[in-house]
């Protein structure tokens, strides 16, 4: 997309704003389907960190996480916690992960989140 779609940054901006963390959304970006909740970047960048730390050979790499970067403007990322890929007729990971999509990469998107079941 060349030019970001202004709803979508629009709700990227009041979730940065701190004002909810519960925004569940669906973006389809580069052929991929990514369905999750978003979070603010701080929180996101916490988490990610958290992992990291927790990782006997990732270590290293949480500190990169935990330098505080607030721009000037709108949110350029939406930033997802328990997401997933979907694929076929699972999600990956299956627990969710964490995922940052730049919003000028989203080609569609839908307020809500999918989960497949077989039942």
């Amino acid at each position: 997309m060349s030019k970001p779609d202004e709803l979508l940054v629009n709700v990227a901006a009041l979730v940065e704003s701190g004002q909810s963390n519960q925004m569940s959304l669906t973006v389809v970006t580069g052929g991929a389907v990514i369905t999750g909740r978003l979070a603010p970047e701080a929180v996101w960048r916490q988490r990610v960190s958290e992992v990291l730390t927790d990782s006997a050979r990732l270590g290293e790499f949480s500190d990169v996480f935990t330098t505080p970067t607030r721009k000037e403007g709108p949110p350029m990322h939406l930033h997802f916690h328990v997401a997933r890929i979907l694929q076929g007729t699972v999600g990956i990971p299956e627990t969710g992960g964490m995922y940052r999509v730049a919003i000028e990469d989203v080609s569609a998107w839908t307020v809500g989140d999918f989960s497949y079941s077989d039942h």
